[in-house]
């Protein structure tokens, strides 16, 4: 079986084209063998590569321990790039289906993120039931006590579930412990990614990510978006940031349309035979 391993911002993937294999190809223990960084090849998760009835191409996601993600930002772009540079599908602009719906992805030609993937995140979902996280309305500036800590929480649903945490510092921040334990609290009956934030000024935020189903990563881009959201929901940004994160830079903007767009690199690190 061919592979080919991306990554984007250090949120590593393993992209294998289904398209070739056989229908019944248990991809959710294939994602556990291949993602293991001892054993296997290594990455927080595999995309597939599948036709689509109704899209360009069709992506599915399956997290490295086995479970299968709705969608992921970063995944996406490094879709994107592959499905594109293989010939796969040959226009920049293009849709793929998603277990989160339609997303469109573009390669930007020029312009200050030429190289980069920008893509159509969709509109946030707000309401408590669409996240879904227990209760009614918005889950915006809540309380939720983890660990002995009482944490502010809001939480928001851009393609996947997240959580977002403001904090003063993120250095000091035992960011394994309590990303595992907001994750897992009562209230998030589908568990849930959790971005810890620091905002530096109107329009530059600071990210670190626990994500469901993979644990630490050094990027998200459904976090990013999230995490835009989550400030402008709590009065803390512009519209429009720069999220900073261990490896760089993703450029996130909820716009009049009320559709949030992510902007950010994706790269091949190597391909090979598994």
């Amino acid at each position: 079986m061919f592979f080919t391993k991306m990554h984007g911002l250090g949120n590593d993937f393993l992209v294998i084209d289904g398209r070739v294999l056989p229908g019944s190809t248990d991809y959710a223990s294939l994602a556990v063998r291949m993602c293991h960084r001892n054993t296997g090849v290594g990455a927080d998760g595999i995309l597939v590569v599948r036709n689509s009835d109704t899209e360009d191409i069709r992506m599915q996601i399956f997290n490295s321990d086995g479970s299968e993600a709705e969608m992921c930002g970063n995944g996406i772009r490094c879709f994107c790039k592959y499905v594109y540079d293989s010939g796969i599908v040959r226009k920049a602009h293009m849709t793929v289906e998603t277990l989160a719906g339609r997303v469109c992805p573009e390669l930007v030609s020029d312009g200050p993120y030429a190289g980069q993937v920008r893509v159509d995140m969709g509109v946030p979902h707000l309401q408590c039931e669409e996240i879904p996280v227990s209760g009614t309305g918005l889950c915006v500036d809540r309380e939720l006590e983890v660990l002995g800590t009482a944490l502010r929480i809001t939480s928001v649903l851009v393609g996947v579930p997240h959580t977002i945490v403001f904090v003063n510092d993120l250095s000091d921040l035992d960011i394994s412990r309590y990303g595992e334990a907001i994750e897992h609290a009562p209230i998030f009956p589908k568990r849930t990614n959790v971005n810890f934030v620091h905002v530096i000024d109107r329009n530059t935020i600071e990210m670190r990510t626990w994500e469901r189903g993979c644990g630490r990563t050094l990027c998200c881009g459904t976090g990013a978006s999230s995490s835009l959201v989550a400030c402008v929901l709590n009065n803390r940004t512009e519209r429009s940031v720069t999220v900073r994160i261990e490896l760089g830079e993703l450029h996130i903007d909820w716009d009049a349309s009320d559709h949030v767009f992510m902007t950010g690199p994706a790269a091949v690190i190597c391909t090979g035979e598994f």
